[in-house]
């Protein structure tokens, strides 16, 4: 096989991947992405990506600089309020509704959702159109074998590339991760999600609803209407065994229950795309580098799905590692690179880590007296305005 020569190897070619090709090789350098499996890039195929990403205000700026946002704004529901209900009874029912309001402290929305497919699919047509960048769906990365000035990457099709960065966005069980020695702690809750899109009567009104009763929290994300009916993407968090027991629902059954689940705020839902179920845990590698290498997305860190905050610290990462290659372009991949990128990374990403951590537990709750202390701090929280902007802020990242 022919030894090429790149800037970048970026291996991993999920949203955060293929965002990385796309950015980098958007400010000039040659990225070569690669990725054992092809990406699924539409909703209907076997292996579809069904959960939705929420890209939050601070992102856009780096999917514009990367040519991307220009394809996904028509196609992304803006999302102006997050709402946090705690439930109780069986049925469940609402007791407490918070709502955050975007416009408390942005004329913009907090995020805007897209389904993964399709964020898959807008993100290799965009990595066509730029001449310095190479994706390489159906190779994978086999190791590496770096040196002060280079990574040596072998690649599963034999082939091998000199870089000067290796960039590892290949996922929780990262292979460059592990060649590169790097450990990670982990935290398991018993949980799995299941990950589906939704009908319903009532217009979502771009409310982002999240409700806590047990097991994890029930989300509703707002989408784009299908055939002409309100449409959302649903999270739904359970223990292992409750996600198994509805997974053997008959479609009438399931569809009573998650309507059950939601409290009824959008009326009866109707499944609309078939079930995909996702492990939770919490996980943090112990070191985001090492020589010529940088870990970024669920390489570096995985979070539950509360609050938008995995792919949104993905893209800080990324923002991160493209500020400081443009600032010292001769400089990329070198020990001051990943230098400043760990150590700006080792502060922030801990603590969102620990704090999604902390929400997730609590929203898993199961005695009554527990879960009425989280609601009552809850409310505390929200009843008190400079807090409550405090905390809105903080979620999307801004100081």
């Amino acid at each position: 096989m022919e030894h090429d020569r790149t800037d970048i190897v970026i291996s991993g070619g999920g949203v955060a991947g293929l965002t990385a090709a796309a950015a980098f090789g958007a400010a000039g350098f040659r990225v070569i992405c690669v990725d054992p499996a092809a990406p699924v890039t539409d909703a209907g195929s076997a292996g579809a990506d069904l959960r939705s990403t929420a890209f939050l205000q601070p992102a856009v700026e780096l999917l514009r600089a990367a040519g991307v946002w220009e394809r996904l704004a028509p196609k992304a529901t803006a999302l102006q309020v997050m709402r946090l209900i705690d439930a109780a009874g069986d049925p469940p029912a609402a007791r407490a509704t918070h709502d955050f309001d975007a416009a408390e402290i942005s004329d913009q929305p907090f995020g805007w959702n897209l389904p993964n497919w399709l964020l898959r699919r807008e993100l290799v047509a965009r990595l066509a159109e730029l001449p310095g960048v190479v994706f390489r769906p159906g190779t994978g990365f086999a190791g590496v074998t770096t040196r002060d000035d280079a990574a040596l990457v072998r690649l599963t099709d034999g082939g091998r590339v000199t870089a000067r960065l290796l960039i590892g966005a290949d996922g929780r069980n990262s292979p460059v991760r592990d060649a590169a020695g790097i450990g990670v702690r982990t935290a398991r809750y018993g949980q799995k999600a299941l990950a589906f899109a939704v009908t319903h009567p009532a217009a979502h009104r771009n409310i982002s609803t999240e409700i806590h009763l047990s097991g994890g929290p029930f989300t509703l994300v707002p989408l784009p209407d299908q055939n002409g009916v309100p449409a959302s993407a649903v999270v739904w968090m359970e223990r292992g065994p409750e996600i198994r027991r509805l997974q053997g629902l008959d479609d009438a059954a399931f569809d009573a229950a998650m309507t059950a689940r939601s409290c009824g705020v959008l009326g009866p839902l109707t499944r609309a795309s078939h079930l995909t179920v996702w492990p939770i845990v919490s996980q943090l590698a112990r070191a985001f580098t090492a020589q010529r290498v940088a870990l970024m997305a669920e390489a570096a860190h995985v979070v539950p799905p509360i609050g938008a905050q995995g792919l949104n610290m993905s893209l800080k990462d990324l923002a991160i590692l493209l500020e400081l290659a443009r600032a010292r372009p001769d400089g990329l991949g070198d020990a001051a690179m990943l230098d400043a990128y760990a150590r700006r990374r080792a502060v922030e990403v801990p603590v969102r880590v620990g704090g999604v951590d902390m929400l997730n537990r609590a929203a898993m709750l199961m005695p009554r007296p527990l879960r009425d202390a989280r609601a009552a701090a809850l409310g505390m929280l929200h009843g008190t305005a400079p807090v409550r902007r405090a905390m809105m802020r903080l979620g999307l990242g801004l100081r």
